[in-house]
């Protein structure tokens, strides 16, 4: 179980697993009973479908201990699978912790799909991709497909994550998405 005082003692808490539909999967419950308030569960996104996020407001919290005891507690609950954790982090976490401490936002930029990519809609989906500079100074993106979102060894063989909208399935050659990118 997740203890109380970390709720109490600190002003973000991230976790990994158990947010899912599985039987042993409490996470959610958990954080309910202990006065976490849910903004959102399951994102149309593939992966990390899972993710939970919520607030466990100032008033709940005992403020002794805390360092800023105005704020409230935000919880990140990302899903288990190594894949899906790292997506959720680089995509959500890692830019609400630089707001957060009045850093610059992180630049996505934009990548051009070297092949043709098909997806089914409707949810977003975020393609590991290996990147490259072209002759023309523009930045490309070649998918590269692993076996689902266990498979962190994949991870090494990636510079990033292009994010395909979910309002479309099928993504051609030439065109250009928003790039999530963790390794130049």
């Amino acid at each position: 179980a997740l203890p109380i005082s970390l709720l109490e003692n600190y002003d973000f808490v991230s976790l990994s697993g158990g947010v899912s539909k599985g039987k042993f999967d409490y996470v959610p419950q958990v954080l309910a009973t202990l006065g976490v308030e849910k903004l959102f569960h399951r994102v149309q996104q593939k992966p990390g479908k899972p993710f939970w996020f919520g607030v466990q407001p100032a008033k709940v919290r005992s403020g002794q201990t805390s360092k800023t005891p105005n704020n409230p507690t935000v919880v990140f609950a990302l899903p288990g699978n190594p894949v899906s954790t790292f997506m959720c982090t680089q995509r959500y976490v890692q830019p609400w912790l630089r707001a957060c401490l009045g850093l610059e936002p992180l630049h996505f930029p934009y990548a051009i799909l070297e092949e043709d990519f098909t997806f089914p809609a409707p949810l977003t989906y975020f393609l590991q991709v290996k990147t490259r500079y072209g002759t023309d100074g523009k930045l490309y993106a070649r998918p590269v497909v692993g076996k689902g979102s266990g498979d962190l060894a994949n991870l090494n063989e990636v510079d990033g994550f292009l994010e395909l909208p979910a309002a479309q399935s099928s993504f051609q050659r030439g065109e250009a998405f928003r790039l999530l990118r963790f390794r130049e």
